[in-house]
């Protein structure tokens, strides 16, 4: 029979010295562990990553190395698992397909040189050429854009295609529902992707309605406990509408109330365009399609035959974490360099990266006059914090800020002198640049960027400047906040 000497010398009972020495080892394991954390994040973290992200998450590991972990795990590696990855692998030869129907239905354009210059970059980034005889009308008029939405979806005779962030089953989102059943039940095929997130409320509701009357509808990457699953964080942010590959629609504005969240009615900027520039509003969709659904919708009706619809030169941008050569920031960097008389930008949230403030320093050096169309009122405090912490050297550096007033400022637009414009999904914000799936429209003609300069100085009369000698007036404790949150804006 073996005795307690026996199970004590091959370890089954702690002696009292060893109690000491296990807590020895657990005191030395609570300082080592820490630190093993802030070494492996000096390794792992710098790899592919902004020098301005670097610092922040380095910043994070080595103040609370255990938060800073948790959060990289789940939010700080900006590409989707393997298995996305791998699906993403097929995409392009799905994008090039799409594109060579429509370069066989359009005609490329010719352009100054600043101009072509940008239309080079966009084609470098996303792939998508240049075309001219466009048509586009720029919609204000929140309720009316949705009503014009609904009209365009009763005359569709073939398909309809939808892709938004935000789909509510709001009295906006059932109108577009109401819309959608109604076509499908007379022959038309319609195709619904909503964000996982921005639609998580909705989502279910939407199918249980347009399901039963033939709309198929999907999910763009969903959370899931068990499965296939991807990073909550990288969400597809665009919105696209596209009625028989012949009328689009592209911009700011989900499909919801005007007034939803805060209660404050949402301003907003939309292009409707017809003619070629609409099979590339289609391209981006059929890829988002593929990468749900793992179908490739080959259709050669979805590009038809495009007559020139009007005069605009322009082309579609996607940018996000699926697409390998950059991203909108690079456009927008590009394009401020280009400036020689007058910069705008329309955005909710303004967290710069480091090489787009720069562009706005230099552009004021060089002469050209900087304005920023910024919302009065923010949804997301922190982000506003971040935001407010550059006003001091943009308002030294010579930057006019506009604070607009009546409402939620969500339009994301930019003018370059009288050369360009871009309408879009995405802000200026590391979010936008780096982890969101956006898309914009840039246009490349004097027609176009002085319509939509219109809008912005309406806007800008309904905005009030702000002052440097009264932002200064600010106290010490909302000095540091917003310095903290600047810290760590790379991340917001």
């Amino acid at each position: 029979m073996l005795g307690s000497d026996h199970f004590a010398q091959h370890g089954f009972f702690i002696a009292k010295g060893d109690e000491v020495n296990l807590g020895v080892a657990l005191e030395w394991l609570a300082v080592a562990a820490p630190w093993a954390i802030r070494i492996g994040a000096l390794i792992v973290v710098p790899f592919r990553r902004s020098p301005a992200a670097t610092q922040s998450w380095l910043l994070l590991f080595f103040v609370a190395p255990w938060l800073g972990l948790v959060l990289y795990l789940a939010i700080g590696r900006p590409f989707h698992p393997r298995w996305r990855r791998e699906r993403v692998a097929q995409l392009w030869p799905i994008i090039d397909r799409a594109v060579s129907c429509i370069d066989r239905v359009a005609r490329p354009a010719e352009l100054p040189l600043v101009q072509a210059s940008a239309a080079s970059l966009v084609s470098g980034i996303g792939r998508m050429p240049l075309l001219q005889g466009n048509e586009v009308d720029f919609l204000t008029d929140y309720d009316a854009t949705i009503g014009l939405l609904v009209e365009d979806i009763g005359h569709a005779n073939d398909h309809v295609h939808l892709l938004f962030y935000i789909f509510a089953t709001d009295a906006a989102g059932q109108k577009v529902i109401a819309a959608l059943r109604q076509a499908a039940l007379r022959g038309v095929r319609c195709r619904v992707l909503v964000d996982a997130i921005g639609s998580r409320t909705w989502a279910a509701r939407i199918e249980r309605e347009l399901r039963p009357a033939g709309v198929e509808v999907h999910e763009i990457l969903p959370i899931r406990v068990l499965g296939r699953t991807t990073r909550f964080d990288l969400r597809n942010h665009r919105k696209i509408a596209v009625i028989d590959g012949r009328t689009g629609y592209t911009g700011s504005q989900n499909i919801i109330d005007a007034d939803h969240g805060w209660g404050w009615p949402n301003w907003e900027v939309m292009a409707r365009v017809r003619g070629p520039v609409v099979g590339e509003l289609q391209a981006v969709f059929v890829a988002d399609w593929f990468l749900e659904t793992e179908k490739e919708l080959a259709d050669g009706h979805l590009y038809p035959p495009a007559d020139d619809a009007g005069s605009s030169l322009g082309q579609v941008l996607p940018s996000g974490p699926d697409l390998e050569h950059g991203g909108i920031d690079e456009l927008f960097v590009a394009l401020i360099h280009s400036a020689r008389d007058r910069v705008l930008i329309s955005t909710p949230y303004f967290v710069p990266s480091e090489p787009l403030l720069q562009a706005l320093q230099v552009a004021i050096l060089k002469g050209a006059e900087v304005h920023l169309l910024l919302s009065g009122r923010s949804d997301h405090p922190l982000v506003h914090l971040a935001q407010q912490s550059y006003y001091s050297e943009l308002l030294s550096a010579g930057a006019v800020i506009h604070l607009f007033q009546p409402g939620f400022l969500h339009a994301k637009h930019m003018s370059i002198d009288e050369a360009v414009a871009v309408v879009g999904s995405s802000n200026v914000d590391m979010r936008s640049f780096a982890l969101n799936s956006e898309i914009s429209l840039v246009l490349y003609d004097r027609e176009a960027t002085l319509t939509l300069r219109q809008i912005e100085r309406s806007r800008l009369e309904q905005s009030v400047p702000l002052r440097a000698s009264d932002w200064e007036r600010r106290n010490l404790a909302r000095k540091c906040a917003e310095n903290v949150a600047r810290l760590f804006s790379p991340l917001l």
